[in-house]
Order: structure tokens, then C-alpha cells, then sequence
């Protein structure tokens, strides 16, 4: 047997995606995995280290670890109309924005990186777990915050309001539909047992789909929003066709996402695919 450490959030998407392949529910040959679950800049800071064999990522972080892991092509979440939101207490400009801190769930999210796309950059910012930074601002302590994952079913009830759709934004700049973040697997495992995890990952997705109460338990244990309709609604939105294959049309997203990042600076570039298959 091999063991695979194996990285995901404890969101509702990932772990109703990753429920069936913990807990043995699909054939997964010789493979094991043992998992680690951590907020996703957690994930990202830990690939830039190397300690996991596979692992959930924003796609800002793999603009930086290109060299080292590549793209699987399940798993992924990527999808329209589910970007991350600007919001505020109170109505605020984005010009005023300008010079004041912005709270933003880790400095290698997409979600970071859209709101740099989107100003054309900025550098005041207050890096928070995602699930405090609506209580951030608006306790005062960030002008705007960048939320995402459940919080953009949850932030009116905390008496924000949504600034700017970033989601909606690239969506209109670009066509394509929005990259958020992905599966990445070490290069060095091997181009045959990578795609033996990416057939296990997307068998797990499958499972999920035909049995979805099995996982309700183990994504109520791990979710920050425990309101059942919250965690359906954030399920809906982040688990799609392009979580079982990320396509012609993910990779293009995923690709130009990328492409602007380099262009101003932000990652390395490189001429790696983004796949091995």
C-alpha cells in the first residue's frame, strides 16, 4: 500500500467532495490516504513547503508552485456567480477604499489575487481567517472585507453590504467562468499514480452525487455555518460539472487567471502545463 498525505478544508464543498475517499466508500487500489484539514491559506502555505502529496489550493498560490505540483483535473472549484464579494458597513466608495485596510482571507488566495486584478493593486491589508472578517469590519477594524465560501450567504446578517461582486466582474472581463481553487498533486509522484488519484477523486465526487446524506454528518462536524440550508446552498454552488473535470473550458479560465497574474507581476512566470494529462 501507499499513504498519500492528502490537504482540504474543512468546507462543505471539500469535505463532501473528500468524504467518500477518506472513509473508504470507493476503490482506491493500493492507495491510502491520511488527511489534514486546514483553513485553505493554511493549505496554501504548507504547498509552498512541500509537506503534503496532494493537496487543495487557490489557484493565486499554484501560480507559485508550478514547478513542483501540477493540476488534477477533478476536485476543482471553479463556476459562475459564486466569486468572491467586497462588502462594507455602510455605504463606502471604492475610491475611498484607497489608503484603507482591506481584510482578505490569506495573502495567497484568488481571492486576494481578484481584488488586486480589480484595483489594479493595493497593499493595505489586514490578512484574517475567512470566517472573521465580516466581524472585522464591522467592528472598524478594516474599511472592506473580501469574503468568501459560506460567508457570501451570511454577511447581510451581520449588517454589510456587498460593494463589488468580484465574481461577477471577472465573469464580465473575461467570459470565463471564475477560478477559485483546486486539487494539486506532487510532479515527482508520478504521472500514473497522479492519475490514479485524480480516477479515485472523481469516483469520490460520483459516490457523493448518488449518496448525499452519507456525508451529512462528517460536513456538519467540520462546517463553520452549521445552518443545514447554508451548507446545501454552499454545496450547490461550489460542487458542479467542473468539479468531476475541469475541461477545455476550466483549463482556459485557469490559464488566463494566471496569465494576468504574471503580466503584473504578481506570480513567477512559467511554461509548465498545468496538467500532466
Amino acid at each position: 500500500m501507499t499513504t498519500l498525505s492528502l490537504g482540504y478544508s474543512p468546507c462543505p464543498n471539500d469535505t463532501y467532495i473528500f468524504h467518500a475517499l477518506i472513509h473508504g466508500q470507493i476503490p482506491c487500489g493500493e492507495l491510502t490516504f491520511t488527511e489534514r484539514l486546514e483553513d485553505v491559506e493554511t493549505l496554501n502555505q504548507l504547498a509552498l513547503q512541500g509537506a503534503l502529496d496532494l493537496t487543495k489550493i487557490s489557484f493565486h498560490a499554484f501560480g507559485h508552485l508550478r514547478d513542483r505540483y501540477v493540476l488534477l483535473r477533478s476536485g476543482a472549484a471553479l463556476g459562475r456567480g459564486c466569486g468572491p464579494l467586497i462588502v462594507a458597513d455602510g455605504a463606502i466608495t471604492l475610491e475611498q477604499l484607497r489608503g484603507k485596510a482591506i481584510a482578505i482571507p490569506g495573502q495567497l488566495t484568488t481571492a486576494n489575487l481578484l481584488l488586486q486584478l480589480y484595483l489594479g493593486g493595493t497593499d493595505k491589508l489586514l490578512i484574517l481567517p475567512f470566517d472573521q472578517i465580516m466581524d472585522a469590519v464591522r467592528q472598524g477594524q478594516a474599511a472592506a472585507g473580501v469574503i468568501i465560501h459560506e460567508s457570501r450567504f451570511t454577511y447581510q446578517q451581520y449588517g454589510l453590504q456587498q460593494l463589488v461582486d468580484l465574481g461577477q466582474w471577472w465573469e464580465e472581463e473575461t467570459g470565463h467562468p471564475i477560478p477559485l481553487g483546486g486539487i494539486l498533486a506532487k510532479r515527482n509522484l508520478g504521472e500514473e499514480r497522479i492519475r490514479q488519484v485524480d480516477q479515485a477523486l472523481r469516483r469520490s465526487i460520483e459516490y457523493a452525487h448518488s449518496h448525499p446524506q452519507q456525508a451529512t454528518s462528517y460536513i456538519r462536524e467540520h462546517a463553520q455555518e452549521l445552518d443545514d440550508t447554508v451548507i446545501r446552498r454552499h454545496i450547490d454552488l461550489y460542487v458542479n460539472d467542473y468539479s468531476l473535470d475541469l475541461s477545455k473550458d476550466g483549463l482556459a479560465a485557469i490559464a488566463c487567471l494566471l496569465a494576468r497574474a504574471e503580466q503584473i507581476g504578481i506570480i513567477p512566470k512559467s511554461d509548465l502545463p498545468l496538467t500532466i494529462f
